[in-house]
């Protein structure tokens, strides 16, 4: 094929560690040519949805609605336990998490701001899932939400990336782990987000793409410490142990390879976005490539 993969990554660290070898030419690319655009994740979602990408990294909320045009690759995923989004609180004192399940405010209640990461991320899902009757949801860059929340420009926020990791260094109050309550609920991994491949591409393109990541991610996993100048160049945390944290949280042996478990998770996903009419129950469920 003599056209460039136009190939879109996100700037996390799990995905510029994951990457970082198809970045600087540290694999073979097997005579593919790759025109990478690194952004947030919702203009991920976005750009994905208006055409501007042959493979990218969306959230699997997306891909869910994508699931006519796209096939999930079986590499570059991040999904698993631990991995969740939490749902934090600008409040403190009687508003934080201390305070009885009666007394605190939620999403749910009347007039209560809620900032997303954005309208197609599984942060979004997920909040939807599980407080259906929430008041007020505002689409931010994810970047934006905790500066918002400290601000006490909103309520809430659903904090993903490396905000995991610092919330409580930002004075803000956890409300809610929104991993734990889909592990808790369902015994499955959460899928975050994965890497999709358009389906008019050829099979030996597709085949030759899916290898080339699962060579970058091994590539990485194997000399992690090459990688984390790529990781500094993108992330909106530059201490290399939040870094670290979280490639150790977000890759893992269900990046190398989705898997059966990792197929089962993406199925349940897709039975209780269904329910909670967040996708037509006639969409058709998502493709994941052979391995």
């Amino acid at each position: 094929m003599n056209k460039p993969i136009r190939l879109g990554i996100s700037t996390c660290p799990n995905d510029t560690f994951a990457f970082h070898a198809i970045l600087e030419q540290k694999v073979d690319h097997r005579g593919l040519e790759f025109e990478i655009e690194l952004l947030d994740i919702q203009q991920l979602n976005d750009r994905l949805f208006a055409g501007d990408f042959d493979v990218a990294k969306c959230s699997f909320h997306a891909a869910l609605l994508l699931a006519e045009q796209m096939t999930v690759l079986p590499s570059g995923s991040a999904l698993g336990f631990g991995v969740g989004p939490l749902l934090l609180s600008a409040h403190t004192g009687k508003h934080g998490p201390t305070t009885s399940p009666d007394a605190a405010p939620t999403p749910e209640t009347p007039g209560m701001l809620t900032l997303c990461p954005g309208q197609q991320t599984t942060a979004t899902m997920l909040l939807k899932l599980f407080y259906p009757a929430a008041s007020k949801l505002e689409q931010v860059v994810f970047s934006d939400i905790m500066p918002k929340l400290q601000n006490a420009t909103a309520d809430f926020g659903v904090c993903i990336h490396e905000g995991r990791f610092t919330w409580q260094e930002q004075g803000l109050a956890l409300v809610e782990d929104l991993g734990t309550r889909w592990e808790s609920e369902t015994k499955a991994p959460l899928p975050l987000g994965g890497l999709v491949a358009n389906k008019t591409l050829p099979s030996n393109v597709l085949r030759n793409v899916q290898a080339t990541v699962r060579d970058s991610l091994l590539y990485a996993r194997t000399n992690p410490d090459r990688a984390i100048p790529t990781m500094r160049k993108y992330a909106q945390e530059f201490d290399d142990d939040v870094l670290m944290k979280h490639v150790d949280l977000y890759v893992n042996d269900w990046t190398v390879d989705l898997g059966e478990v990792g197929r089962n998770a993406l199925d349940e996903l897709n039975r209780r976005a269904v329910t909670a009419g967040l996708i037509a129950s006639s969409a058709p469920r998502l493709d994941i490539l052979p391995g």
